[in-house]
């Protein structure tokens, strides 16, 4: 007869794998890649060494995969944000809140997905494309929406969203570097907003 686990063992391996990866989360951020070890994640998840191996071969197969969860976890709450919105300035604004959500209240899941790794991690090189990719096309959307509705002029949407991205990153990790960014987000969401519209040549009445 095959060994089948209960469920409530499941959940205490569940609990252990997501406890390392929360854990690593939070290291990975303070000590960058390089300086991150097995024993500092397995100490802030408080979890046994020989644990972590039993989900891992090694740290970089960790990072890989918390990459891969984090980006899933920010891409779909952008995505929610925006797609539960019918006009442009709603899409745009909204999406830009929801992003800064997770910037100020999760920061190290930010840090991770923008700078964590750079040229340490030679197989994290597809995910970060694929990560820019999706980003890129989840921008690209309401601005072909907004193109065929004829709400803004026909423009390369490609482009335009490639420059969104990387300014959106750009300024939330300025904002994540200064004191109290909670204190800022309101005023970051209107302007990248306001940013984008004047981009895209918008007409309709500012947010």
């Amino acid at each position: 007869m095959a060994y089948k686990s209960s469920d409530k063992t499941r959940q205490k391996k569940d609990a252990k794998r997501t406890a390392m990866m929360q854990a690593a989360v939070q290291v990975f951020a303070e000590k960058g890649y390089h300086a991150a070890t097995v024993r500092d994640i397995v100490k802030q998840a408080d979890v046994a060494i020989g644990t972590f191996y039993f989900y891992f071969p090694d740290k970089e197969t960790l990072f890989v995969h918390l990459y891969e969860e984090t980006a899933d976890f920010l891409l779909q709450t952008i995505d929610q944000a925006v797609r539960g919105r019918k006009e442009l300035v709603q899409q745009l604004s909204y999406g830009i809140q929801a992003y800064l959500n997770i910037a100020i209240f999760e920061p190290a899941v930010v840090q991770l997905l923008l700078v964590g790794g750079v040229g340490a991690v030679p197989s994290l090189q597809a995910k970060r494309t694929t990560f820019r990719e999706r980003m890129v096309r989840l921008w690209q959307r309401p601005l072909d929406q907004a193109i065929d509705a004829g709400v803004i002029p026909n423009q390369n949407s490609r482009r335009v969203a490639e420059a969104f991205a990387g300014a959106f990153d750009e300024v939330i990790l300025q904002l994540l570097a200064m004191p109290e960014p909670e204190e800022k987000a309101a005023a970051v969401i209107q302007d990248l907003t306001l940013f984008s519209l004047r981009a895209i040549a918008f007409k309709g009445a500012p947010p």
